[in-house]
């Protein structure tokens, strides 16, 4: 089995490759809302933590836009600096973005003023998965950390089908997904 370097890098040529081969028209359409089996495990009024997609990563903006419409609360994450601990903060305006401004690691957030929340349930970018509910993130230890600190949180990893592997190295560390969704397929609940 490879390391988790080598896994990331393949998996993100992966993912880039396949990104580059959809059409734009349909990126639009790919995740524009959670999947009946996914919505039974949201709580009613809720805390949605969801994140801004950067390039290449699946799109959660539908899933925010959606759940900010059926009342819940949602917030991305935010961080001071770099080597912060990663908190989220209310995303006031997921429609318009309005309340959005850069972060230190390539994403969007909301600015300073922004309340702080806990969310109930968190939906977590990724660059592997397993079958089994194992996630591969980017490597810095972010989602793990906050998971490990707020047990009892629902996670789920949106994902690309291509980000699919068949086992990944995993540490005592590495917090398990509740389910992971993909365009065609939904994984779990775990």
């Amino acid at each position: 089995m490879k390391d988790k370097t080598e896994l990331r890098d393949m998996l993100r040529a992966r993912r880039r490759e396949h990104v580059a081969a959809l059409p734009e028209s349909t990126r639009a359409l790919i995740l524009h809302r959670p999947p009946a089996p996914l919505l039974d495990l949201i709580p009613a009024g809720a805390v949605i933590g969801t994140y801004h997609a950067t390039a290449n990563e699946a799109p959660a903006g539908g899933y925010t836009r959606f759940f900010s419409e059926a009342g819940h609360t949602v917030a991305l994450p935010y961080f001071e600096t770099a080597d912060a601990v990663m908190d989220f903060r209310i995303h006031s305006d997921p429609f318009g973005e309005t309340d959005l401004e850069a972060a230190p690691f390539g994403a969007l957030q909301p600015g300073p003023q922004a309340e702080a929340v806990v969310p109930d349930v968190l939906i977590a970018p990724l660059i592997g998965f397993t079958a089994a509910g194992e996630r591969l993130g980017q490597g810095g230890g972010h989602y793990d950390r906050w998971l490990a600190d707020h047990p009892g949180t629902r996670a789920i990893g949106l994902a690309w089908d291509c980000q699919l592997v068949d086992e990944l190295p995993t540490e005592a560390h590495d917090m398990p997904m509740t389910a992971i969704v993909t365009p065609t397929r939904l994984y779990g609940p775990f």
